[in-house]
């Protein structure tokens, strides 16, 4: 089901605890965005084996994916904070984990990100610094809408999705699940990009 942001949710601290799943370089742009937001205090992160004990931006390394089960009975809300470049299987198996288990997986926007209030966000998806969502677009499940990107009007985005730096996504377009989308890429209006299509950046992509 989707959730509407609405732009007056920023205005509101509830300052929660949120465990991320994955500690990468993407993982440490959702750090500064969930920072920024303010609704959220990150409890720890989880990543490999060998990770364990180290510190990513000042957040420890609790576990790794191993440790799910156990820390989904002590925290409700967990983050994908895995990359997606050549695959989105890894985003999902770990999203339908945490769902099967019972844990929530919140939508995370920068308050330096615009959405529009006609616009719908699903669960465990993140729109990053300058990123903007635009009149009834709509975005699904545990996807990156990552900095500076456009989402235009009435654009669909599937579910496990990743729509890069600075690209756009033009009005009325249909992207598929496990879609990415390369930065600086640009789609024409009204395009269908496939399911695990993989888009290469500053490309134009005319489709269906």
């Amino acid at each position: 089901m989707f959730h509407q942001v609405f732009r007056s949710q920023n205005k509101q601290k509830v300052n929660k605890e949120i465990i991320l799943i994955g500690g990468g370089g993407h993982c440490k742009s959702c750090i500064d965005v969930i920072e920024a937001e303010g609704k959220y205090r990150i409890a720890g992160i989880l990543d490999t084996p060998e990770m364990h004990g180290n510190k990513i931006l000042g957040y420890e390394v609790i576990g790794s994916d191993a440790d799910l089960p156990r820390l989904i009975k002590k925290f409700d809300h967990f983050l994908i904070t895995v990359g997606q470049i050549k695959s989105f299987k890894k985003r999902k198996q770990l999203f339908e984990m945490v769902k099967k288990a019972g844990a929530k997986l919140p939508t995370i926007v920068s308050p330096n990100a615009y959405v529009a209030g006609s616009a719908k966000i699903e669960e465990g998806t993140i729109v990053m610094h300058h990123a903007v969502v635009n009149a009834s677009a709509a975005v699904g499940k545990n996807c990156i809408i990552n900095t500076k990107a456009l989402i235009e009007h009435d654009a669909i985005i599937g579910n496990h999705c990743h729509i890069s730096t600075a690209s756009v996504i033009n009005g009325n377009v249909q992207v598929g699940e496990g879609v990415f989308f390369g930065s600086g890429a640009i789609s024409v209006q009204g395009s269908i990009i496939p399911d695990g299509s993989f888009v290469r950046a500053n490309s134009l992509y005319y489709g269906k």
